[in-house]
């Protein structure tokens, strides 16, 4: 780590999105490396890993059911899940993503799920947190980096920061505020999560070697 920031040599990032990839953009511009770009519906977020050189992956959840009732999650977050293992990815980034995956991807990504929240988890979890945050009448909400579980919204945070709710905000106004913060907290502490994988990786190193020496002896 030359220039104090962690390497990625051995972490290939999968991000997953939904919409306008303003959030994959902040990545991008950080310098992190994305391995692959997976989309669930036909969006911006796919041209814009077209541009940067980065491979673009459409799983249509049109194909699996569409947005109703019929959808069919797990079968949807397996062929999810087999785009990110066939490109090598390690660490899962979810920008914007507009589908609750199931089981199997954190099972082939235990603990290495990643997501973004706009409110201060646990407040104001779900669909429509800055609309439930503006009806609570709250001083301040934010915005959240969490792992993500099967749960919805619930898993360990990773990071947080408040935004204050200004007199006349609209859910609009509030959100892009909410977005600003976003796009500098979240590659900040991907980035500080991933310098965290190499810290255990180091330690399960000198375990195995110290085990080693323990035969040894």
């Amino acid at each position: 780590m030359p220039d104090g920031r962690p390497s990625f040599a051995d972490v290939a990032v999968g991000v997953l999105a939904s919409g306008s990839g303003t959030i994959l953009e902040a990545i991008l511009a950080d310098g992190i490396p994305v391995a692959a770009v997976v989309a669930d519906r036909p969006c911006r977020a796919l041209e814009v890993a077209d541009v940067a050189g980065v491979p673009a992956v459409l799983v249509d959840r049109q194909g699996f059911g569409g947005f109703g009732p019929a959808f069919e999650r797990d079968a949807f977050t397996e062929a999810v899940t087999a785009e990110l293992v066939d490109r090598g990815v390690t660490v899962v980034v979810m920008a914007g993503f507009g589908t609750v995956l199931g089981r199997s991807v954190h099972d082939a990504f235990p603990g290495r799920v990643l997501n973004t929240h706009p409110a201060l988890l646990p407040a104001f979890p779900g669909w429509h947190a800055v609309e439930d945050a503006l009806a609570a009448g709250v001083v301040e909400t934010g915005t959240t980096v969490h792992l993500a579980t099967l749960e919805m919204d619930a898993g360990p945070v990773l990071a947080q920061e408040a935004v204050p709710v200004l007199d006349g905000d609209t859910v609009d106004s509030l959100h892009e505020r909410i977005k600003t913060v976003e796009r500098r907290l979240y590659p900040a502490t991907i980035r500080r999560f991933v310098a965290g994988l190499a810290r255990d990786d180091v330690e399960a190193g000198r375990s195995g070697s110290e085990r080693e020496r323990e035969v040894e002896r």
